[in-house]
């Protein structure tokens, strides 16, 4: 009896060569934009026109147009702010992590998941600067300079700081690893383009020759710069967490928050990955390029980290009853009972029940099963973030202190402007950027395509 050992799954589909790669790839960007694209386009910028209302209104007449109140100081500001720095949390692990891992499959969707991963940041820088009332006059104590206004110096203690520090190298390491990856594919346009297109992709290129030391030193430079990128993955969201977790509030003070944040913004960030790629595959025709493989793998990534933020919800309620402080216990207790019961269920039911789902390979393989379901993760990490924060702050030690949270009409404004900027930024790159990494995916043609899965068989 002859025993075979069994054969991966190709990566790439449809019997690809490495000139079909350059053609479909190429296509969406020289193309002009289609009817479809242009309908999505003109949506995100009527959101952001609208959402740009909220956010004139809040600079100029102050964050008293929010609903927070005397209890209730942080609410939606924050909520989104954790929010989109989780959504963008997943573009540093497929690129940086996966890179050093010498995963192949990574190859096909990290060139969004970095573009995603810029979008996001800045969307939640937003929130930070908006929340100081008037920016213009104060936004740089943020940061850790020498000043001659007296004795204000910046406290390196806080955490608050340590945001600034740990966002502002999340983002600038991103955006050069981003832009260093579309380097080669930005020759590759050039040398296909002409007239204005040629001379704007030719500046972009920086002078890629494709000589086989430029390619030397561009793969030494990806290495050193995953290798810097890499601890991020676990740092920027570990020090959002500490926000909370060094407060004295109840529900908040905990040392699970780090581990726990970083397993829920790389939950999230593959889910928003997904929802986009998904989009993104069916209206740029790249099936076979983003694979069923690909998808059951994020797929399989989003189940482990749906567990384990799964696991850190069961320990915080052992932990609260555990401690015996009944101030602590209060908290837990009034998340799953209090007023807000209903955003508490919704968090559990999405993010522990909806994940759980991929255990089965017929639903983590199918395309509509998974875009409903990174959906509806993304709506429950809201959730959870909301949920950390308002339940924690509106039942203070002092029943007089206690109170509601109700977002007005301006909350939602500033959140809806975010999202018309997070898609009116994507769109655009997706028509002029080429959205998939034309360099690496040719790089793996031979070894993972149908035709040399074929020929191994």
């Amino acid at each position: 009896m002859q025993v075979t050992s069994p054969v991966r799954k190709p990566l790439i589909t449809g019997g690809k060569t490495v000139h079909d790669v350059t053609e479909d790839i190429c296509r969406q960007v020289e193309a002009k934009p289609s009817k479809l694209w242009l309908m999505a386009f003109g949506v995100s910028v009527v959101t952001l026109a609208i959402g740009f209302l909220a956010v004139a209104a809040t600079l100029w007449e102050g964050i008293g147009m929010w609903g927070l109140n005397k209890t209730v100081g942080w609410a939606w500001d924050i909520t989104n702010f954790v929010w989109w720095v989780g959504i963008g949390h997943a573009g540093t692990l497929i690129s940086a992590v996966l890179l050093l891992f010498r995963q192949k499959w990574r190859m096909a969707i990290n060139r969004a998941a970095e573009a995603m991963t810029i979008f996001a940041v800045i969307c939640a820088a937003m929130f930070p600067v908006l929340h100081m009332g008037r920016p213009w006059l104060g936004a740089y104590w943020a940061l850790p300079l020498p000043n001659t206004f007296g004795s204000l110096w910046v406290n390196f203690n806080s955490p608050l700081l340590w945001d600034v520090f740990a966002i502002s190298t999340y983002f600038s390491v991103s955006l050069v690893f981003w832009y260093l990856g579309l380097v080669p594919d930005f020759a590759t346009i050039r040398d296909r383009a002409t007239g204005m297109r040629k001379t704007i992709y030719g500046a972009l290129s920086l002078g890629w020759d494709g000589a086989a030391r430029t390619w030397s030193r561009y793969e030494s430079v990806s290495l050193i710069l995953a290798g810097l990128a890499t601890p991020l993955v676990l740092s920027v969201h570990t020090i959002v967490s500490f926000d909370f977790a060094t407060s004295v509030i109840p529900g908040w003070h905990t040392t699970i928050f780090p581990p726990y944040f970083v397993a829920g913004a790389i939950f999230s960030g593959f889910a928003m990955v997904l929802t986009l790629m998904l989009v993104t595959r069916h209206v740029f025709k790249l099936q076979d390029y983003i694979t069923i493989e690909h998808i059951e793998l994020m797929n399989i990534v989003i189940m482990v980290t749906g567990s384990i933020v799964g696991i850190a919800y069961i320990t915080e309620f052992f932990i609260a009853w555990y401690s015996g402080v009944p101030a602590e216990q209060y908290a837990f207790f009034n998340r799953m009972n209090g007023p807000y019961w209903w955003a508490y269920w919704s968090m559990m039911t999405c993010n522990v029940i909806s994940p759980q789902l991929f255990w089965s390979k017929k639903i983590r393989t199918s395309i509509a099963a998974t875009f409903i379901i990174s959906i509806i993760v993304n709506i429950g990490m809201w959730f959870e973030r909301f949920v950390i924060i308002v339940t924690s702050l509106h039942r203070d030690y002092l029943p007089s202190s206690w109170a509601m949270f109700y977002p007005t009409v301006y909350d939602m404004g500033v959140y809806l402007f975010t999202f018309g900027l997070f898609f009116t930024a994507f769109f655009l790159f997706a028509k002029f950027f080429p959205v998939i990494n034309m360099a690496e995916v040719k790089s793996i043609v031979k070894s993972s395509s149908e035709n040399s899965v074929k020929k191994t068989a």
